[in-house]
């Protein structure tokens, strides 16, 4: 496929454990991705947890729900910028709306991607589509560059209802905040970082929504380390492992077929938790 990325910015992917800003889409088709997510995404207030507040179904993979969103992950772009960074053989483990409503008190504290999902090696890469306006005063996502660096770190749980993540992990360690880098995105433009790069985002300020997806990509030959058979979306190449259970694109917005397929996927998600402690509130 095409190649996105140049040479300094796969040395500086490698170096910083982020790379940023990239184009997928231009406005336009962001507006229309961003006018699909408030039909089929906008629901009510989230279900409280004992750690935080957990996502809305429609907004954990909802590429299983929507073609819209089924495009999205599959967007040429996108996947072209991922296989410069992990191969040719890509799947979608995991993918996560974040909305953030305007003048809400939500954020994510500092914590690393890898921590909860059970995969090893640790080659996931999240890549980070903006829909709305992703700027520092809406809260956008915030790196620590050379974090991924030290490995994986201890992460304890924070009860905190305006963390936006299902139970609240934070890093243990303590912070540089003062070496944080903001990664500023508009509508269409996506970033990439490294699952062990340490990243935060702070509560929306702007007059608007800040509203993202944050993609999880793996190439095939990671595996789950879990007892559960796990499935993920095949997305580009071939599948010569084996690893996953291979899940099916949705051909009709949210049809019995794709709910099937979709609460199939975040059961065994749901079921992986619990034999993994360090999962046990995830999604």
């Amino acid at each position: 496929m095409g190649r996105i990325l140049s040479d300094d910015q796969v040395a500086a992917y490698r170096r910083d454990g982020y790379v940023s800003p990239l184009r997928a889409v231009d406005a336009v088709q962001a507006g229309r991705w961003h006018q699909d997510v408030l039909r089929c995404c906008a629901e009510a207030a989230r279900p409280e947890s004992g750690a935080g507040l957990r996502q809305p179904s429609t907004r954990v993979k909802p590429y299983l729900l929507f073609p819209w969103a089924a495009e999205i992950v599959r967007h040429p772009a996108i996947l072209d910028a991922v296989e410069d960074l992990v191969g040719p053989d890509i799947l979608v483990f995991h993918t996560t709306l974040w909305w953030k409503a305007a003048g809400s008190e939500g954020f994510v504290p500092w914590h690393q991607d890898g921590t909860y999902f059970g995969l090893a090696p640790h080659a996931h890469v999240t890549a980070w589509l903006a829909l709305t306006p992703s700027t520092e005063e809406s809260g956008c996502v915030t790196v620590l560059p050379g974090s991924h660096l030290h490995g994986q770190l201890p992460h304890a749980d924070r009860k905190d209802p305006r963390v936006m993540l299902s139970r609240g992990q934070t890093v243990t360690a303590e912070v540089e905040a003062a070496r944080a880098v903001p990664i500023p995105l508009s509508p269409g433009e996506f970033s990439l970082h490294d699952t062990l790069v340490l990243h935060a985002s702070a509560p929306n300020r702007a007059a608007h929504d800040r509203i993202g997806l944050g993609i999880s990509y793996i190439p095939t030959r990671v595996r789950h380390v879990g007892a559960t058979r796990l499935s993920a979306t095949l997305v580009r190449g071939e599948d010569r492992h084996g690893h996953f259970d291979l899940e099916a694109a949705p051909r009709a917005e949210a049809d019995a077929a794709a709910r099937a397929v979709h609460a199939d996927s975040i059961g065994r998600f749901r079921m992986a938790s619990e034999s993994i402690p360090e999962m046990s509130l995830v999604h």
